[in-house]
């Protein structure tokens, strides 16, 4: 069997290599993928095909390394200043296209080994949501063209994979982030398929939102990069535009850059100054035409990196040591309206019909009016929420969760080897907004608003110590700053600290309580002053009481008290 399996890979790369193309209507199941890839592995000691981890199905994660030197190491790799490119392929795999394409991309880099590229490692994950794909069917994609059946968006869990790239509750997740962190890619592309307005093109693309990357970064992502790949996808028949995420209803309306948290996949690798892409065909274009057009740009990706490979490296290298100067850092974005750029857009006219279901009017778009027009492209953000860069985080060790992800994370941290009272900024949850429904497994939370008091704090050995001088220092930030949009604390990691633990019995109390107002001049004016403003404040007895609770010695510092916190200015701790 496995003869007959290397006979038939020789005879599909010979066909690659005299570049024939299939025509797709299917796509492969999950054991076909595992066992193509492990035929390739067999067929050419310039590959091999490696296990992480396990997902939550049970069944490992797969990385497919295709190396010129056959060399597999990572460290080394990086050390003879070679780039590598990650190719995600499956994060939702009802959208196929990249695992067949990624499958094409390797036969024909295999039809000539000698040409392999020589400044370029290429590491494959040949389908990421194993779970997915596994629970296969041909309806949970109403509006897709193809192919006839196709894998499940969410995963053993029913989590989509990319909204977990902070929180990390899958173990597909772990896996990839495992694979992340050694191989360190320079490049990333995350292979979707888009819905939504319909237009011409066949492929989209998305970048790294541009303001959230080092500014030498993202000007040459923006001028040479990207720029370079548009036109190497026009010469193959392919034109591309960015993403269309439309302003309103319509394209014309424009169309807005997209702005990646850390929970997907290019936002996780923005945290690391990775250049990342995601490549968008539309769903109702034919599989065939979205599986070919995956195919190219992944090769002009290839091409693009293998030439670029010093500049990207250097202007890597770069941005670390620049973001790591860096005494304030932007959690969070907002549209900027005010700027844009027209660009051609091409594009189906947008008309009005009624519905035959409603009555009312119903917007469809007529393919056979071809459009060509000028819209505005927003692709530009303003900072947000703002802070300013502690020198020292103190992650206490109870949060074994936190902990385990900054680990996974390659988080530098030292940890305290004595019981130290330290002092230290804190903060205060102020305010916060939680959603009524459940968002992927959490209560996310929103708006988050702090205060911040200096306080001296009792640390125990073996708590954590991180300085923010390193590699993963906007991780560290964007993570442990709880306003951040995709911070541990929005996803819930803390929720213990929100809850009060002690009470008072409120007909025992009100001695008290009296004492504590006759005693505190200030306080007893500002609850007066309460009292006058606040009708509902004065009318309820046990509101009066938990406002003197609340000011009074016996109220516990604790509660709604954020349990990481900051050192200001450096200084020396016992640590290991």
């Amino acid at each position: 069997m496995k003869r007959l399996l290397i006979l038939s890979l020789c005879s599909t790369i010979c066909l690659a290599q005299n570049g024939q193309r299939k025509n797709y209507t299917t796509t492969l199941t999950y054991d076909e993928i595992i066992t193509t890839y492990q035929g390739f592995s067999k067929l050419s000691p310039q590959t091999k095909l490696i296990e992480y981890g396990k997902t939550d199905v049970g069944k490992p994660l797969h990385l497919f390394v295709i190396s010129k030197d056959k060399d597999f190491d990572a460290n080394s790799i990086k050390q003879k200043g070679k780039a590598v490119l990650l190719i995600n392929n499956g994060i939702h795999p009802g959208e196929p296209d990249g695992i067949d394409a990624s499958i094409e991309l390797t036969k024909k880099l295999l039809s000539k080994p000698a040409e392999l590229p020589d400044n370029l490692v290429i590491c494959i994950v040949p389908v990421y949501n194993v779970d997915g794909c596994l629970n296969r069917g041909k309806y949970s994609r109403a509006n897709q063209n193809g192919p006839e059946e196709y894998g499940f968006r969410g995963n053993a869990q029913n989590l989509d994979l990319n909204r977990d790239f902070i929180k990390c509750d899958a173990g597909n997740t772990k896996a990839l982030v495992t694979i992340f962190q050694e191989w360190n890619p320079d490049v990333f592309i995350d292979t979707h398929v888009s819905n939504g307005a319909d237009y011409q093109y066949t492929m989209t693309l998305i970048a790294t939102q541009k303001n959230k990357l080092q500014i030498d970064l993202s000007e040459y992502m923006t001028t040479a990069f990207v720029p370079g790949l548009y036109k190497s996808m026009k010469e193959k028949k392919h034109e591309m535009c960015p993403y269309v995420n439309t302003l309103e209803e319509t394209p014309e309306s424009g169309i807005v850059g997209f702005m990646e948290t850390p929970r997907f996949s290019t936002g996780y690798a923005a945290l690391f100054n990775t250049i990342g892409l995601v490549s968008e065909t539309h769903m109702w274009k034919p599989y065939n035409d979205r599986v070919w057009a995956t195919y190219d740009l992944l090769q002009c990706l290839v091409t693009k990196t293998n030439i670029d490979y010093k500049k990207i490296i250097d202007i890597r290298a770069k941005a670390i040591k620049k973001n790591n100067a860096l005494t304030s850092h932007v959690l969070n974005w907002e549209l900027d309206t005010t700027k844009f750029e027209l660009i051609d857009f091409k594009g189906y006219e947008p008309k009005y019909k009624t519905s035959n279901i409603s009555g009312t009017q119903r917007m469809y778009y007529d393919r056979n009016t071809l459009t060509i027009k000028k819209i505005k492209f927003y692709n530009d953000y303003k900072p947000g929420t703002t802070i300013e860069a502690p020198a020292i985080y103190i992650v206490p060790q109870a949060w074994h969760k936190v902990i385990d992800l900054l680990k996974l994370n390659k988080v530098e941290m030292k940890q305290l080897n004595k019981d130290t009272s330290i002092s230290c900024e804190v903060y205060y949850i102020e305010d916060y907004k939680t959603g009524s429904n459940p968002f992927e497994g959490h209560y996310l939370h929103s708006k988050i608003k702090v205060r911040k008091e200096q306080q001296k704090i009792k640390f125990y050995a073996g708590d954590y110590v991180i300085s923010v001088s390193q590699q993963a220092i906007r991780y560290v930030i964007e993570t442990l700053e709880p306003e951040g949009d995709d911070s541990f604390f929005a996803w819930g990691f803390f929720d213990a600290v929100l809850q009060q633990k002690e009470w008072f019995s409120d007909y025992i109390f009100e001695e008290q309580a009296e004492q504590i107002l006759n005693s505190d001049k200030k306080l007893k004016t500002e609850f007066e002053n309460k009292k006058q403003t606040d009708k509902d404040f004065a009318a309820s007895r046990w509101a009066q009481l938990y406002f003197i609770y609340q000011h009074s010695v016996y109220y516990e510092k604790s509660h709604k008290r954020y349990p990481v916190v900051r050192l200001n200015e450096w200084i020396k701790l016992p640590t290991n």
